[in-house]
């Protein structure tokens, strides 16, 4: 009973030591596992922090793709500017070079002195036709004087190119009652011309005034007529104007006539013609003083039937003479006659004297008074014979047309033959007393 009691107390004893032993490995295994799950649980803390900043440095990058997109897609815009920018750039230059290859056939002057607002309306019709052209046609502002409202408005304009005179010696008159202003116009268009061609070296100008508009065929109908001017050296300069061009005097666009009367108001010169001018010009009236005989020596003008120039100055240095009656009626030519396909060598001097002779040969003439009325009732062309310049003045105050002759020489006259519409394609020929025999044509 004893050695049972012995044994099952041993058993006990095993038992309660398997169990401690078991109760230790238990608790090591799960403090071990408890260390396990805390370093799991850092581990996972640590790693969520990481995949935080991860995903934090993600979206900064992101955030830096975007803004590198942005600025990409800035810089592409910018490159497509600057490509465009260098492009047009090329071209000006390439313009440029062709502009500076091309010889210009003909510098235009305007020339000012006081009259701001007449300039801009000048230059504004100038421009109209010229801008498209203006490699062929240089445009100047030649400003007599230091009106700073003109000076403002020339410079106004990136167009063109803008001249100053300025003189300060003081003018002396020749006859009293004379307007110092005619004298300055004189100086100032020297200065001007010399400037233009032998500062400038141009071989042609065009000379407008501050007071003009131009019609849409100015540009074409010098250049037609620049072709005659340099075959020609009977022909001293090509105007655009015509003294008896109101609207009951003219009719044909396409007609054009030598004439012995400077016309100015819109005309071109060539340089060799202001080689011979320059020197001798005058101190004033410098206009009248290249109707003198002894100054275009015999040679001609070109002019047309229909204006090619309109003068809107009533207020000016000549203090509105003839305005009203003679230079408002003005036709200024509307229509875009094709010069470039005109054949203009019947004004050449070897054959214009028989080309006028033709037309005025085929004129019925016309002999006694009420001379106004017989031409108004015939059919076709009409010439009227005038003695001498007081029976021109009387005719031609009859029909309104210019009565002023200069040196000998009526307005608008060839070989003293004064020739104009009279309200309707009929011509008049008002004829001078030698002027058929100078046609070689009979009296009838």
């Amino acid at each position: 009973m004893a050695k049972v009691l012995c044994d099952f107390r041993f058993l006990l004893l095993v038992a309660a030591g398997v169990f401690i032993y078991i109760q230790m490995r238990l608790f090591a295994t799960q403090s071990e596992y408890a260390d396990r799950l805390a370093a799991a649980v850092e581990a996972e803390n640590h790693c969520t922090s990481q995949m935080r900043s991860l995903i934090d440095q993600i979206s900064l990058q992101q955030g830096r793709i975007v803004a590198l997109e942005e600025e990409r897609k800035l810089q592409d815009q910018e490159c497509g500017q600057m490509k465009s920018l260098v492009q047009d750039l090329q071209r000006k230059g390439l313009q440029r070079m062709i502009d500076k290859e091309q010889v210009p056939l003909a510098a235009v002057v305007i020339m000012a002195c006081n009259r701001a607002d007449y300039l801009e309306r000048t230059v504004n019709s100038v421009l109209k036709y010229q801008r498209s052209i203006s490699s062929k046609y240089p445009l100047f502002v030649s400003q007599d004087g230091s009106h700073p409202s003109v000076k403002s408005k020339a410079l106004s304009y990136d167009q063109l190119t803008y001249m100053q005179h300025l003189d300060f010696e003081p003018v002396q008159t020749e006859r009293p009652g004379e307007l110092i202003a005619y004298y300055k116009i004189a100086r100032h268009y020297k200065w001007a011309l010399d400037q233009l061609f032998y500062k400038h070296n141009f071989s042609r100008v065009i000379i407008l005034e501050d007071d003009m508009e131009i019609a849409p065929d100015f540009f074409d109908y010098f250049e037609a007529a620049s072709t005659i001017l340099d075959k020609d050296r009977s022909i001293m300069a090509v105007s655009s104007w015509n003294d008896n061009g109101q609207k009951q005097f003219v009719h044909d666009p396409y007609e054009l006539y030598r004439s012995d009367f400077f016309p100015g108001l819109g005309w071109m010169l060539p340089r060799y013609t202001w080689d011979e001018l320059s020197p001798k010009w005058p101190k004033a009236y410098w206009d009248d003083w290249l109707r003198l005989k002894e100054n275009h020596k015999g040679r001609q003008f070109i002019r047309p039937e229909v204006c090619r120039t309109y003068n809107f100055g009533e207020h000016g240095s000549s203090l509105g003479q003839f305005f009203k009656q003679y230079l408002e009626p003005i036709k200024l030519n509307d229509v875009q006659v094709d010069w470039k396909s005109m054949d203009l060598s019947y004004l050449l001097e070897d054959k214009y004297t028989k080309h006028f002779s033709d037309i005025v040969r085929k004129a019925k003439p016309v002999h006694g008074a009420d001379l106004v009325l017989k031409a108004h009732n015939i059919d076709g062309d009409v010439r009227i014979k005038y003695e001498d310049q007081s029976d021109f003045e009387n005719i031609a105050r009859q029909f309104g047309i210019f009565q002023e002759w200069k040196d000998g020489v009526p307005r608008t006259a060839y070989k003293g033959i004064v020739v104009f519409r009279y309200q309707t394609p009929r011509r008049i020929f008002l004829v001078g007393p030698e002027s058929l025999k100078l046609l070689g044509i009979e009296d009838a």
